[in-house]
């Protein structure tokens, strides 16, 4: 099972950024979509935001206007810019892809916003 690696977690401020970044630890084939998800604890797994290899990209509505989830056909990664970060916000986010063979997740970057 191909792994996601993800990158670019941390702890920042109320009103801070962070971009966070996510490759397969080997090539993909026929992806359909990547995207982020967060997990709150003792939550389920939530989407936040995923683009399709089309373009068409799907947001929370907690992160509309804040977040933006962009999509590399070509080197298999995706990213998700996060601005104008809350305390609501903390969590761990994980990358996730649907490509042949299935769903690929990786093991999650702890986000965590300060008040």
């Amino acid at each position: 099972q191909v792994l996601l690696v993800e990158s670019g977690g941390g702890l920042v401020q109320t009103g801070g950024s962070l971009r966070l970044s996510c490759v397969p630890a080997a090539k993909l084939f026929n992806i359909n979509a990547m995207g982020w998800y967060r997990q709150y604890p003792g939550k389920a797994r939530e989407l936040v935001a995923q683009s399709t290899s089309g373009g068409r990209k799907t947001y929370a509505d907690s992160v509309t206007g804040r977040f933006s989830v962009s999509m590399d056909n070509a080197e298999n990664t995706v990213y998700l810019q996060m601005n104008d970060l809350k305390p609501e916000d903390t969590a761990v986010y994980y990358c996730h892809a649907s490509a042949r063979g299935g769903d690929y997740w990786g093991q999650g970057t702890q986000v965590t916003v300060s008040s």
